[in-house]
């Protein structure tokens, strides 16, 4: 993950920039509004911005939004002080993190709105041979449509070709297309020239050419517009691309990769996505099973995760109770490996006296609205209320996790945001990234 950050945070920025890279990430730093602007829009790269609150937010958010760059804003401040924090959220940033900086929390909301990436951990036949297609063909220069469920590992997939190509060195650039709006996401793909709309100050980098020379990873692809749809075939064609406000094509060096939580065929068969495109993507298809699929996977996953929250939070890894394992190896798993994650990480924090039992994983069915027998009573009840509870109890699962609950729940991040500003407004409690959650005392 890239992280830029703008402004001197009060004086903390050296600690935050280290807790930053020990988490993995690759950090550079502006020291005001338009410097950091001006970075974005060379295309220098960056996932995330964290910026001082000490700087006008609404300004940066709005050249944001008035110049098309889509990407998530973390504000900091000195101090958890409640009324900096509603006003850098009502400014535009998406989280709040409080100055001197706390290394669990930076953590925690770096996670929430840009997922890193990580080893694909596996133990089943089913994902072995995934693994073995993916590696085979990673060495060509063909594109790769990966499909699977929500939550299976799609981009950890991605960045396994990616890794094992001769491009490897070279840039590995995400775009989320489901994520951005169909005017965004033109820009943020393909760039723009200065003047090319109100708002466009100066020249902006789009993705293709920031991965020039590396790969281009178009995730949830076939939510992309069809008008957006014959603009990217052309790119791939000809192997290059027009800037909007362009007069002359530029030419770019990518290897593309695409996802999707859907059936392709079937979403050509409705005309909802280009055939041609479809089969242009489509040169080598990876489907990765769902976790029901691989129960092999569940337990190194298990094992994976405990290891990794509990480093992460300072503590031992707990050991799992017989009756917790066996509830945790014949789940469903509808939210597949992330659900998973969600669990144990969940786990880790709740375990006592380091023993992770039924209590810990919570694993049983929500008590809310249930009848005497447990079942889950819906009779009565509006369809916005059923959605606010569901909604509510999945970012609650989640630990606050804004990104891994829209896609558990199978909406875009910015449907959630939408969904849960509304409820803030309306006096509703809604949980913040590891909110709700106590951590054991040693």
């Amino acid at each position: 993950m890239r992280l830029l950050i703008i402004g001197a945070m009060g004086g903390q920025i050296g600690a935050a920039s280290q807790i930053a890279v020990a988490r993995g990430a690759k950090v550079s730093q502006a020291n005001d509004i338009e410097s950091g602007l001006n970075t974005l829009r060379k295309g220098q790269g960056a996932d995330v911005v964290m910026i001082d609150t000490a700087l006008d937010i609404a300004s940066f958010t709005g050249a944001l939004t008035s110049e098309r760059i889509a990407i998530p804003v973390v504000a900091c401040g000195v101090g958890d002080d409640a009324q900096t924090a509603v006003k850098a959220i009502r400014a535009g940033a998406l989280e709040y993190v409080p100055m001197p900086p706390d290394a669990d929390l930076i953590a925690a909301v770096l996670e929430a709105v840009a997922e890193e990436s990580h080893k694909i951990i596996c133990g089943d036949p089913a994902m072995e041979k995934a693994i073995k297609l993916a590696t085979q063909v990673a060495a060509s220069s063909a594109s790769i449509l990966i499909v699977g469920d929500s939550g299976t590992g799609k981009e950890l997939m991605a960045q396994l070709i990616h890794q094992k190509s001769p491009r490897k060195g070279a840039p590995f650039i995400a775009v989320n297309c489901a994520a951005i709006p169909e005017n965004l996401l033109e820009s943020e793909l393909f760039g723009y020239e200065k003047g090319a709309f109100t708002g466009a100050v100066s020249r902006r980098i789009g993705k293709f050419e920031e991965a020039s020379g590396g790969t281009l990873l178009l995730d949830e692809i076939s939510e992309m517009d069809m008008r957006l749809q014959a603009k990217l075939l052309r790119a791939i064609q000809e192997k290059e691309i027009d800037r909007i406000g362009g007069k002359k094509p530029v030419p770019v060096d990518v290897r593309i990769l695409a996802t999707s939580n859907r059936d392709m065929e079937n979403q050509v068969a409705d005309g909802n996505f280009r055939e041609d495109l479809y089969f242009r993507l489509n040169v080598v298809t990876v489907a990765i099973p769902r976790l029901a699929e691989r129960p092999g996977d569940i337990e190194p996953l298990i094992g994976h995760f405990l290891e990794k929250y509990a480093e992460a939070n300072g503590m031992t890894a707990p050991t799992i109770t017989p009756d917790a394992l066996k509830s945790l190896k014949t789940h469903a798993w509808p939210g597949n490996v992330r659900e998973l994650e969600n669990t144990i990480h969940r786990g880790v924090l709740l375990s006592e006296d380091g023993v992770m039992g039924l209590d810990a994983i919570q694993m049983q069915t929500s008590k809310r609205d249930a009848d005497g027998n447990g079942e889950i009573n819906l009779v009565g009840r509006t369809v916005a209320d059923v959605e606010k509870d569901l909604i509510i109890e999945t970012l609650d699962h989640c630990l606050g996790n804004r990104t891994h609950a829209a896609k558990i729940l199978g909406i875009s991040i910015r449907t959630l945001r939408n969904k849960l500003r509304q409820y803030s407004d309306d006096g509703i409690a809604v949980p913040m990234p590891n909110e709700g959650v106590q951590r054991p005392s040693a």
